[in-house]
């Protein structure tokens, strides 16, 4: 077994996936939030397509605190919990123009303040608004991380707290997107397609090494 180089890895990884996924240029902060809020426990293609309809109607702040909750549930209809979302984003939206003029702040603290905002939302407002280092873990990362054996975790946020330690900073906001197109791409969440992937051939992959064995023991 070959001994573990994260950035070699996430490096690795990022050819797998043949992209430059990370956003360089930063996105609008209130859509890239309430974005982000919409698309927990809902996969992403419905998100977008629920996502781009909101936004034609409510584009910030001020319009969507001021939007009837009934409406903004039926609106939003297709995305996972409904109902808790349309309540979450308009409380969101009329805390933001109560204390902050209806602008997006631009840290962690500020933004875990706001209701229904946790960590993985605050770091994607952060990477994907702002531009700043940080590292966004949803089921996505962490799944993948302790999969091959980077970390040992059992939280998303014992999971952030590892690769922070693990990786320069200059490399962070390119964690999420990477592994979460590496996760949809090739490691799967009950079938990863092991033969496609760099790591397995190399023998850096725990679970497929794990696996191997397994097999040997038949």
């Amino acid at each position: 077994m070959q001994k573990k180089n994260p950035v070699k890895i996430l490096e690795m990884i990022e050819k797998a996936v043949n992209s430059n996924l990370y956003l360089e240029s930063e996105m609008d902060p209130f859509k890239v939030l309430i974005f982000t809020v919409l698309s927990q426990r809902t996969r992403d293609e419905q998100t977008e397509k629920v996502a781009k309809k909101l936004f034609e109607k409510y584009s910030d702040a001020e319009s969507l605190s001021n939007a009837d909750e009934e409406e903004l549930a039926e609106l939003i209809k297709g995305v996972g919990f409904y109902k808790e979302k349309a309540k979450r984003i308009k409380e969101i939206s009329k805390e933001l123009m109560e204390k902050w003029n209806g602008e997006v702040p631009q840290n962690i603290e500020d933004l875990l303040k706001l209701k229904g905002v946790g960590r993985k939302t605050a770091n994607c407002v952060l990477i994907y608004a702002f531009g700043k280092d940080a590292i966004a873990v949803d089921v996505h990362v962490h799944r993948i991380s302790n999969r091959i054996g980077i970390v040992k975790t059992k939280s998303p946020e014992e999971t952030e707290k590892e690769l922070m330690k693990i990786f320069p900073k200059k490399m962070w906001k390119k964690i999420n997107s990477l592994l979460v197109t590496f996760g949809k791409k090739i490691c799967k969440p009950n079938k990863p397609l092991c033969k496609e992937c760099p790591l397995s051939k190399a023998g850096i992959c725990d679970y497929f090494i794990n696996m191997q064995e397994q097999n040997k023991g038949r």
